[in-house]
């Protein structure tokens, strides 16, 4: 009998730490010695919801074979901005290849690039419930057993919240019931193959998860590489925007707001590479790879920072589209992290092997010259306070969106002046200030699709068409805008309707 493909299980996220042999990989989930081993200390519980930060940002073959620019979730990230405007690059290269830029591994039920994202998210939910499943069974203080829970759960939330906007139709509040088709619903290790819950149910699913998780009131952690009731709050944050649920996305951007600890990053601090979230206030969850995790060619720095040397960022900065570099004021600190006309006086770079191309990026550097290294930002302060502009814009509280937005662009531009826009213009300012503010995050393409906006490159002066075969527009709500499902899956599961 075969096995529906996300059912990958935790013994392979425990030994991604110390290095494992291809076979112990393999073994089944539900090995019975290899589950009383993880399971029989708490020690041994803690490696195991470790494992699946490592595995978040690391290149691994455990989900998939081995493939260059996807270091875990971070390689989605980058990827799904890749699939929006304001990220481009001069020629033809990995995204491009990699199916993601062109948009030709999302229809494309065979692309080894499709099948890694949904892999991806569904091995971070079968590890997420081997420890639900069994972690009340460890001998354990209550507190102990409770932080690995609120973990799990915020975890398998978060990988939830992108499967469902990948692989389903947009949410659509107006739509009230929401029972278009959504993605399976593994709450169990001991589920086998199931069919597609409806997207109504995959998102009260991730909502109770994050209820479930905030009740914990864990806000402990060893570093902003674990997620807690902060990072649960933003994810609900963002769920509930997703959702078009304004009053519980102003709730809980409110609750990080006001805890006040995450405050905005400074202009020097902003200018720093977004790199290290032990001195970056605002990073609220960030991957944080170690000095002996460096990926020299595969990491998420590797392909993005201005500054890697590596043979993707050498020959392809990566720009920004240059009409919404336009659109930021000249007094805005973030009008300093592309360049618009680079030169070695104002753009220095490591060699000369590395090109200068206009509006290049400098928003992200490594860590240290000659490396890859950087902590990736999963959720920041900044993306707080733009959820609560939205919500309340959306909501019809003008002022209250307006006073929003101003507490987060007053840092950015030390001359801004509050806007006094209502209704759409209002939005659209704080829609171009999301897109400023999270350029290379991973957000775009999500957010054209629950905005139920159209994909139009044609409209930026230096994109350039050749890089992505072409592709240029897509309409808003056209079929394209959900990913198919694998054939690996579509093959094991015979309870899976694919998508048009």
């Amino acid at each position: 009998m075969k096995k529906n493909i996300f059912t990958l299980g935790i013994a392979s996220a425990i030994f991604l730490l110390g290095g494992c042999s291809k076979d112990y990989l393999e073994t089944s989930p539900t090995d019975k010695v290899s589950q009383e081993e993880i399971f029989s200390s708490i020690e041994n519980a803690n490696t195991a919801v470790n494992g699946i930060y490592r595995f978040m940002f690391q290149r691994t073959n455990v989900v998939t074979a081995n493939v260059q620019n996807k270091p875990g979730v971070t390689g989605i990230l980058l990827g799904i901005d890749f699939m929006g405007e304001d990220i481009g690059i001069s020629a033809a290269n990995w995204y491009t290849s990699t199916g993601e830029g062109n948009w030709q591994a999302a229809r494309n039920d065979n692309h080894n690039v499709n099948e890694y994202y949904y892999r991806t998210f569904y091995k971070i939910i079968g590890d997420a419930n081997f420890i639900l499943d069994n972690i009340d069974g460890v001998n354990a203080t209550d507190d102990q057993k409770n932080t690995l829970k609120a973990q799990a759960l915020v975890l398998r939330a978060y990988a939830y919240s992108y499967l469902v906007q990948l692989y389903a139709k947009r949410y659509d509040r107006t739509l009230g019931d929401n029972n278009q088709l959504g993605v399976p619903l593994v709450l169990s290790s001991s589920d086998g193959a199931l069919p597609r819950s409806t997207v109504s149910e995959v998102y009260a699913s991730i909502v109770q998860d994050l209820d479930d998780a905030i009740a914990l009131n864990i806000t402990a952690r060893s570093n902003k590489s674990q997620v807690n009731l902060h990072v649960a709050w933003g994810l609900r944050a963002r769920v509930a925007l997703t959702m078009q649920d304004y009053e519980n996305a102003i709730l809980f951007a409110k609750n990080v707001i006001d805890a006040g600890v995450f405050p905005l990053m400074n202009q020097e601090n902003y200018q720093r590479g977004f790199n290290d979230a032990t001195v970056l206030t605002e990073f609220i969850w960030a991957t944080m790879p170690t000095q002996d995790q460096d990926d020299a060619f595969g990491s998420y720095f590797a392909q993005i920072a201005y500054n890697a040397n590596t043979s993707f960022m050498r020959a392809n900065p990566k720009r920004i589209n240059a009409d919404l570099y336009n659109k930021i004021s000249a007094t805005d600190v973030r009008k300093r992290m592309w360049e618009p006309a680079p030169t070695a006086a104002n753009f220095p770079l490591p060699l000369t092997s590395f090109a200068r191309q206009a509006y290049m990026s400098r928003k992200f550097s490594v860590k240290a010259a000659g490396g890859a290294l950087g902590d990736v930002p999963l959720m920041r302060t900044s993306e707080m306070y733009l959820i609560l502009a939205e919500a309340y814009a959306s909501s019809s509280q003008f002022a209250l969106a307006q006073d929003a937005l101003f507490a987060l662009v007053r840092v950015r531009d030390l001359s801004a002046v509050k806007t006094t826009l209502t209704g759409a213009q209002l939005l659209n300012e704080i829609w171009i200030n999301r897109r400023v503010e999270l350029w290379g995050e991973g957000f775009r393409y999500l957010d054209l699709k629950r905005l139920n906006q159209p994909l139009d490159r044609s409209v930026v002066p230096n994109y350039v068409g050749s890089s992505v075969n072409n592709f240029m527009t897509l309409p808003a709500g056209d079929v394209q805008w959900q990913f198919l499902f694998p054939r690996a899956e579509l093959d094991a599961n015979a309870q899976i309707v694919q998508n048009d």
